[in-house]
């Protein structure tokens, strides 16, 4: 038996010298091993007294060659998975993304479910100025894996005594290239979508069908009535904030879950000189930071499915006495955008 096992060493060492792949070669001697068991077998064999005396010895020797094949290929299988891990999902969260969002996690009402919700959803706000500055930090500092900002006007001189996102080198850029660029550096691991148009006709419709929730953050009428029909068609909710002075609020429009919409609140808009601009009236600087930031919570909330959004209820903000009040919403049944015979296109 030791001159055969002598021989097939041999063999191997000659193949391999010669550029006989490890396969062929194994191949090879398997051949071997199973023509001298075969020959074996009988008990009458004439091989039996120079092959070690029967075909245990040789089964025994395949069974170990067998057992330090398999554990030498394990060794490579694994050995390879921790050079170069088998493809797949990568993870929702990077490392440094947990660090970054831990105070959130550790939050019992939000956790990590709640901040993977964050990191899935999509957000448009509309308006890059007073409103939106505060906003869109907040909504990027959290997390929010979408962000689409739409705004056609550019930075101005007038704008920065409250409109933080922005800085004295933005002047003259338009306001959703330096909102985008403060929302990255901010935080890398969320997508902005800038939109430098005016939010109106088809196009207002399509950005509201892409995205999850709605801020509004504008001063004009025209434009609060635009999305607050859009949202109502396309069931979203709208959170809505508005100034005056001294004075902020804001509510969470959904009538899609039982709330009035902006339309029910304010049927119709003021008559001019009865509700003017905040380059006419004035407002405090830091008044649009203070109402849109709530704002950005209810987005958090509204996303992350907790506590009591203010939806059917509208805050009131007095900075300049500091008090705050809350007033119950009820929905119209005459609304003409969600009443019992609205008809929105």
């Amino acid at each position: 038996m030791g001159w055969l096992l002598l021989a097939l060493v041999l063999l191997w060492i000659a193949g391999g010298r010669f550029g006989v792949s490890v396969r062929a070669r194994s191949v090879g001697l398997a051949a071997v091993w199973l023509l001298v068991l075969a020959a074996l077998l009988p008990l009458a064999s004439p091989l039996r007294a120079g092959f070690g005396g029967g075909p245990m010895p040789w089964a025994l020797l395949g069974v170990a060659v067998a057992v330090v094949l398999a554990y030498r290929q394990g060794l490579a299988v694994l050995r390879a998975r921790a050079v170069a891990p088998e493809p797949g999902p990568r993870p929702l969260f990077e490392e440094a993304e947990l660090e970054r969002y831990a105070r959130h996690i550790i939050l019992r009402e939000l956790g990590g479910p709640g901040q993977q919700k964050l990191k899935q959803a999509k957000v448009l706000v509309i308006g890059a100025g007073g409103l939106g500055s505060p906003a869109l930090l907040y909504l990027a500092g959290a997390g929010v894996g979408t962000i689409g900002v739409i705004d056609a006007d550019v930075v101005d001189n007038s704008n920065l005594q409250r409109q933080v996102i922005h800085r004295d080198a933005d002047i003259g850029t338009p306001k959703v290239a330096s909102a985008a660029r403060a929302m990255a550096a901010l935080n890398p691991f969320i997508t902005v979508h800038p939109h430098q148009e005016r939010f109106e006709g088809a196009r207002a419709a399509d950005l509201v069908a892409d995205y999850d929730i709605i801020l509004d953050g504008t001063d004009n009428f025209e434009t609060r009535y635009l999305a607050n029909c859009l949202c109502v068609a396309a069931g979203k909710p709208l959170v809505s904030g508005a100034l005056a002075q001294w004075e902020g609020q804001l509510s969470v429009f959904h009538p899609a879950r039982g709330t009035p919409c902006y339309q029910c609140i304010f049927p119709e808009a003021p008559a001019p000189g009865l509700a003017p601009s905040c380059s006419v009236a004035g407002v405090l600087s830091p008044l649009p930071g203070v109402v849109g930031a709530m704002m950005a919570v209810e987005t958090v909330k509204l996303i992350a499915g907790t506590g009591a959004p203010l939806a059917g209820e509208m805050l009131i903000y007095d900075a300049l006495w500091g008090e705050t009040r809350k007033i119950a919403l009820k929905p119209r049944p005459d609304c003409p955008v969600c009443g019992t015979h609205a008809k929105v296109s």
